[in-house]
């Protein structure tokens, strides 16, 4: 056996692996043993089946499995031997030659290792990044006030329909009617709004609920029907309206004050306009912080040099996803993945250097934190903390779920100290100056 290192350059490296008979012809032996006393033929008691025999049934994959057992295990010792640290996994050179597969013939394989670059970032006050402070405004306060007024508001009985109105309508055809569908006027497609936006009660009117409502799904929910029954329908429907409602902004009231804040914790404009004040300036931090955050990815990625083979990473990226992706697709994907791939090499270095590690609690916190969020997205504020930590704990048993909440830990971590390390720099600036960063 012959193993030869080709160093193409710092990061990558061709390995040549050269086989003889009498290499794998022990490894062989051993499977075609296995084969053999498994082997389960009518007429042969089992483990009795003919050597022979079990060779021509078997004799090519005991062959293959044998041969890629030994250069699994050489591959690994090459990459323990010379103390190598790659990227992805080993894959087979472009160069490599197709083999023949006949037992006790040669064999050659040539495979491409990707080598991860050395790094090596010092950090100090003299790096400076800029920390925004975005200015809170009069207009921002006004806008935010009103959206949470509407975000509040109800539905009420209306005159004409408006194009952010409700309208019920009774739908007939022939013998068929559906009463007291309702109507998101703003969801109707086509000319058929115009009929919809100033609809009085018992306006009268024909649609054809195809155009109007293409979406199936909606359109066979609206009819109080199954979807599959939507294609024996003709399309031309008579629509009276029987009640328009219309979209009413809550009012400044104790009332609304509680709805929002909690009971009396707010009790006049004044109180009402400074937690306004107050929540903006959370959510702008929160905007400072994620550009902080981004900003000091670029920095330190760009400070690093990190350089990688990306030849090797473009045909790894293939070779380990084709059934999945074909190569115009890593192609479009690849400039997105090398960014995030260089800022989690550059990631993992400062975990080490830094002394940072990844503890049961992080987890759980991020967890946590993370299904209080899927809670309020679904309206959900106050969830008892047990239904949290149930949530929590059932994603800290999925995989993918872990390593998910594992790099957003890590990401925290490693950015939390690198702030703490460097100078950063407070800038004032105006909401839009901030949207206009690149």
């Amino acid at each position: 056996m012959e193993v030869i290192k080709n160093q193409i350059d710092d990061l990558n490296i061709e390995v040549t692996i050269n086989l003889k008979g009498e290499d794998y012809a022990e490894q062989e032996k051993k499977r075609l043993a296995a084969y053999r006393r498994n082997a389960d033929f009518k007429g042969f008691r089992k483990g009795m089946v003919p050597a022979q025999l079990v060779k021509k049934i078997y004799g090519d994959q005991a062959l293959y499995e044998a041969i890629n057992t030994i250069i699994s295990e050489q591959l690994d010792k090459f990459i323990k031997d010379n103390d190598l640290h790659i990227l992805g996994e080993p894959i087979p050179s472009e160069s490599q030659k197709e083999n023949e597969w006949v037992d006790g013939a040669d064999f050659e394989f040539k495979f491409d290792l990707g080598l991860s670059p050395d790094i090596n970032i010092e950090l100090s006050k003299d790096d400076k990044i800029p920390y925004y402070k975005i200015t809170v405004t009069e207009d921002a306060k006004s806008k935010m006030k009103e959206n949470i007024l509407h975000q509040y508001g109800q539905l009420e009985e209306g005159e004409a329909a408006g194009e952010e109105d409700y309208v019920v309508v009774d739908f007939k055809q022939g013998e068929k009617v559906v009463e007291g569908a309702y109507v998101s006027v703003s969801k109707v497609a086509g000319v058929a709004r115009d009929k919809f936006v100033g609809a009085k009660v018992d306006d009268t009117f024909e649609v054809d609920v195809n155009e109007a409502f293409t979406n199936e799904t909606d359109r066979a929910s609206m009819l109080k029907m199954k979807k599959e029954e939507l294609a024996e329908l003709e399309p031309v429907w008579k629509a009276t309206v029987v009640n328009v409602k219309t979209f009413v902004p809550a009012t400044e009231s104790q009332e609304t004050y509680d709805k929002i804040f909690g009971k009396d914790v707010v009790k006049t404009p004044e109180e009402f306009d400074a937690k306004i004040a107050e929540r903006l300036e959370n959510e702008y931090k929160q905007e400072a912080d994620y550009r902080v955050s981004q900003d000091l990815r670029k920095y330190l990625v760009d400070k690093a040099g990190v350089q990688v083979p990306e030849a090797f990473l473009k045909r790894w990226l293939y070779e380990s996803n084709k059934e999945k992706f074909t190569k115009e697709q890593v192609d479009n994907e690849f400039d997105s993945f090398l960014g995030d791939f260089r800022w989690q090499l550059v990631r993992g270095y400062l975990m080490k250097k830094l002394g940072l590690k990844i503890e049961d609690k992080d987890m759980l916190d991020a967890a946590k934190a993370y299904a209080s969020y899927q809670y309020a997205m679904y309206g959900m504020g106050n969830v008892p903390e047990q239904f949290i930590t149930d949530a929590a704990m059932n994603m800290l048993k999925d995989e993918r779920q872990i390593r998910n909440i594992e790099e957003s830990v890590e990401n925290e971590k490693v950015v939390a100290a690198v702030k703490e390390a460097v100078t950063l720099q407070n800038k004032k600036i105006s909401e839009a100056k901030f949207r206009e960063l690149k």
